[in-house]
């Protein structure tokens, strides 16, 4: 028997709790990994709230990550011991997730544990982190340098958003924080933000076309943010877009890109092939440190965890939540 938490549905709505489990209910999977830790994402905090339909099918156990150590495997490119870290693939929203002591997932979902990191810190990174260094990779990849100029990053005081500080500013990039909690400024100052600005100024319809200020953009907000940092990104610039939590739609036009050249890189971190997450693990391990991890992610149990999706989807969470889900 193990402990989880389990997403339930009937003809009076989701139920939500704290349950024990037998190994003999684990869903199909050639890999059996103990748990060890996981996290809250956005994505978490709608499955666990209901707010929107996340889950695919029930009963489910959230999470879409997880980190921890192979207890059983038929799958030859994993043996018993082995150190591991799943981020998406459809867990926690049609296939059993991480909230929970126990998980058996497909092999090829894995991808090993970084030497430089620990199950905890690797989940104090969780896919928010892991999806910021798939940004990074991309303007990267753009050929966006430091002596280009300033870096935005909104959604700053998110998961995403505090992770693409920390690596940005490892990078030797200018990075500029947007944020709604001014509070907050010198957490983002710490994390490498070398100034804040107040997301209200990306927040409202602009216009198409706007002053050249951001040689890159990591964007977690989208709707009229993620219009705005286009409309001033600078000639042959790059914006890496990878969340939603200001809305779905894009109320833009095509001028940032047909008159100056820019691109706009959307960011997947669900289905992203394996040769692309081991990349950015690699960015992980080389260019954040332990200090702004600590300072980044937040420790819950695996009961506090439903408690702290609701925060989470109130704005009431700076940075990461880890759940221990052994505590």
């Amino acid at each position: 028997m193990f402990s989880a938490i389990l997403i339930n549905k009937n003809e009076a709505g989701q139920t939500v709790e704290l349950t024990k489990l037998d190994e003999a209910q684990l869903p199909e999977g050639d890999v059996t990994v103990d748990v060890e830790y996981s996290t809250l994402n956005y994505k978490e905090g709608l499955a666990i709230t209901g707010k929107s339909p996340v889950v695919r099918k029930f009963p489910m156990v959230p999470g879409i990550d997880l980190a921890g150590t192979v207890s059983a495997s038929s799958n030859p490119d994993w043996k018993v011991g082995d150190k591991v870290v799943l981020n998406g693939w459809g867990v926690g929203e049609s296939h059993w997730g991480g909230l929970a002591q126990k998980a058996r997932v497909k092999g090829e979902w894995l991808v090993p544990l970084p030497k430089a990191f620990s199950s905890r810190q690797a989940m104090a990174i969780g896919t928010a982190g892991y999806t910021a260094a798939l940004c990074v990779e991309a303007l990267i990849a753009h050929g966006v340098k430091p002596e280009q100029g300033e870096i935005l990053v909104t959604g700053s005081t998110g998961g995403v958003g505090s992770v693409a500080i920390a690596l940005l500013s490892k990078l030797g990039f200018n990075v500029v924080a947007a944020t709604g909690k001014a509070s907050e400024a010198d957490y983002l100052k710490k994390l490498g933000a070398t100034s804040v600005i107040d997301r209200a100024e990306l927040g409202a319809a602009g216009k198409p076309l706007q002053k050249e200020r951001w040689a890159g953009v990591v964007d977690a907000v989208g709707s009229h943010t993620l219009a705005n940092a286009c409309a001033q990104t600078r000639y042959g610039g790059a914006v890496a877009a990878c969340g939603l939590a200001g809305g779905m739609d894009l109320p833009a036009s095509v001028a940032p890109f047909i008159l100056r050249g820019v691109t706009l890189f959307g960011i997947d971190s669900v289905m992203a092939p394996k040769a692309r997450r081991l990349k950015a693990w690699a960015r992980l391990a080389s260019d954040i440190d332990a200090a702004a991890l600590d300072l980044i992610a937040t420790e819950v149990s695996l009961e506090q965890s439903v408690v702290a999706a609701a925060d989470l989807i109130a704005g009431k969470v700076r940075g990461r939540i880890l759940v221990n889900v052994n505590k």
